[in-house]
């Protein structure tokens, strides 16, 4: 099913989406703690845990209260329908673009709604949820079926140094460099490159999730095959009996910027300044969840935009915990308080962009000059 988990998979606490766990009602009621603080107080600090129980730790905030996420999902469509039409019908070109713009955030928003059902975090098993997001992922070319190979894929083997792409931009050591060759070494290059990510809606989403996976297994991944095709029909029946004002604001601007965005997003979440990588021998899922993933600050707007999957490092532990939850968890279990942060100001996107290769000697990221 579309909604099936993407792994890890892990046994839940006891708690179902009708009675939620007590020590979470005051979430759902629209409360929180700031990251930084914890939940309760207590006179000496408990012990900080790590592996496997800092996983369970994190078990009782995995659950989903169904209202509200039909509430997100619900507002998200009708923003993203309202910011559509502004950016199609709006009289003035200004009023339109702000629409586009509008648009483009929120469909950021949407995917990570489509993130989570994928994961089954959110309004598992609903059908209704399954067409909607069947149609968004149409609309932003993460076809279902090939985005759970891929990202599933990613989560099993985070921060492992590997030469292929699959679900993830590929990670290689100096030394694994200087032995490529000069395809594989070409190929690296482009993978990483800025350009590779302003140009995701074609690079990554069309190229990368639906062609190569079609023609691996045209039956397995015939949903590829269909997102292709609504984009090389509809794209160019927009162009003809709309005009170039629709296919600007309706679709170059909203949803090639929505894909770079994201694309960024991703990339910012395993390779940023300070990021750390297990040696292959002492890696486990637990620890390199936590270390290799991010934490990317943003003020209150952004996190809407964003869906709060800024807190990578949290969710990379344990997928199963909504996005509405994620900040909770940070708040409240010092263990994840204290992540590698990186932002959005261009300092950091550029610095983070220059980041090709895991240096083992160094314990960095470095980048190509580097090392020659």
């Amino acid at each position: 099913a579309v909604g099936e988990p993407i792994v890890p998979r892990m046994h839940m606490a006891a708690c179902s989406p009708a009675t939620p766990h007590p020590d979470l009602r005051r979430v759902d009621r629209g409360t929180s703690v700031s990251p930084g603080t914890t939940g309760a107080s207590s006179d000496s600090p408990a012990p900080l845990r790590e592996g496997r129980d800092l996983l369970r730790a994190t078990e009782r905030y995995a659950f989903d209260s169904r209202g509200r996420s039909w509430m997100h999902l619900l507002t998200t469509v009708s923003l993203l329908a309202g910011a559509l039409v502004v950016a199609g019908a709006a009289p003035w070109w200004p009023v339109q673009l702000a629409g586009s713009i509008l648009a483009t955030l929120i469909f950021v928003r949407a995917f990570i709604l489509f993130h989570d059902f994928m994961h089954g975090s959110i309004l598992k098993g609903s059908k209704v949820a399954e067409g909607i997001f069947f149609v968004l992922g149409m609309i932003l070319m993460t076809p279902p079926n090939a985005w759970r190979y891929g990202h599933n894929y990613h989560h099993k083997h985070v921060g492992k140094r590997s030469e292929a792409s699959t679900g993830s931009f590929p990670l290689l050591t100096p030394e694994m460099w200087r032995k490529a060759s000069k395809g594989d070494r070409l190929f690296y290059r482009v993978a990483r490159h800025p350009l590779t990510i302003v140009f995701a809606i074609l690079t990554v989403f069309a190229y990368s999730i639906c062609v190569t996976n079609f023609l691996k297994d045209p039956r397995k991944y015939w949903d590829s095959a269909a997102a292709l095709l609504c984009h090389l029909i509809g794209v160019p029946l927009l162009a003809i009996y709309g005009g170039f004002e629709p296919l600007l604001f309706l679709y170059l601007i909203p949803v090639v910027s929505a894909g770079a965005l994201g694309a960024y997003l991703f990339y910012s979440h395993h390779n940023f300044v300070g990021m750390q990588v297990p040696d292959e021998d002492e890696w486990d899922y637990h620890s390199a969840s936590v270390a290799t993933s991010s934490y990317l600050e943003t003020g209150a707007l952004m996190r809407f935009f964003t869906g709060n999957i800024g807190f990578h490092h949290v969710h990379h532990l344990n997928a199963q915990i909504p996005f509405y939850r994620l900040p909770q968890v940070m708040a409240e279990m010092p263990e994840l308080q204290n992540p590698i942060r990186t932002t959005l100001r261009p300092r950091d996107v550029i610095g983070n962009l220059r980041l090709k290769l895991w240096d083992e000697s160094r314990r960095e990221m470095v980048t190509f000059r580097d090392v020659g």
